[in-house]
């Protein structure tokens, strides 16, 4: 494998690319095809899935794991991968995308040992390149993140703004964000790759999500790493350490607010 800066070009560039040969031009222009357990695809998914996985092997010639695979051979190729994994979603935010939300990207991490150590997550709607490698700090479009930085003043729980995903929470959980939420204000725009990024940049100050796949996180979740910010697990510190196939996320970009807003949600959980 060539050096670590330059495999991050080459990604950047592959992943830029392919967003607009394949998935662009088919924005609004395709129909949704079912899964077995009712998700849908669509051939743009389809189409940037098979470009990746052509393109990252010549960078280099890993295990590939991607969203739109059969699930017995995501298993597979994630058992097998002998520490170093590409992980890949060609879109997150496929409804968006068949919608006409702006709000979706293609997601493109490579993984050593079941960790993250170079991630690239891109909007091509709207021109959003976030990167990170392991070490060197996380950026959006060549600017460093955070984009947003608080005052001085410790921040607070009540004042916040959070990206919450309502529907993988355990019933109570949901229930408390709804009746008596901690914070401030509520988003959730329906994709995780985003959402990691929107955290990094302080777009959002926290962030919670349920379950997700190692495509859903392990590029944004490096991100965030790179950026300062914070995450576990709804019930484990050790995020790296946790179920890699149903693994949540409780995120802060600010350590303070990440420790109040990881207390308050176990709490309740």
């Amino acid at each position: 494998m060539a050096s670590s800066l330059s495999v991050l070009q080459r990604v950047i560039s592959v992943v830029r690319e392919i967003a607009h040969k394949e998935i662009m031009p088919r924005y609004l222009q395709v129909e949704r095809i079912y899964k077995a357990d009712g998700s849908f695809y669509t051939a743009a998914d389809l189409a940037a899935q098979e470009s990746l996985l052509e393109e990252l092997h010549k960078i280099s010639p890993i295990a590939m794991l991607g969203e739109e695979m059969p699930e017995a051979q995501q298993q597979e190729r994630w058992e097998t991968s002998q520490g170093e994994v590409w992980s890949i979603d060609p879109i997150d935010g496929t409804s968006n995308f068949m919608n006409g939300l702006p709000y979706f990207a293609v997601s493109v991490a490579l993984m050593r040992a079941g960790r993250s150590v170079l991630g690239v997550v891109y909007n091509p709607a709207t021109d959003e390149m976030f990167y990170a490698e392991q070490g060197k700090g996380a950026f959006l479009n060549g600017q460093a993140l955070p984009l947003s930085r608080h005052s001085a003043a410790k921040p607070s729980l009540n004042k916040a703004i959070a990206n919450v995903d309502l529907k993988r929470l355990d019933h109570k959980l949901a229930m408390a964000i709804v009746t008596q939420p901690p914070y401030a204000s509520q988003r959730n725009y329906g994709a995780c790759t985003l959402e990691w990024c929107y955290t990094a940049a302080g777009y959002f100050d926290l962030y919670l999500h349920g379950g997700q796949k190692p495509w859903d996180y392990a590029a944004g979740c490096l991100i965030l790493e790179e950026a300062g910010g914070h995450r576990c697990t709804l019930h484990e510190d050790d995020y790296w350490g946790s179920y890699p196939w149903r693994r949540s996320v409780i995120g802060a970009l600010d350590r303070d607010l990440f420790i109040q807003w990881r207390d308050w949600v176990r709490t309740h959980a």
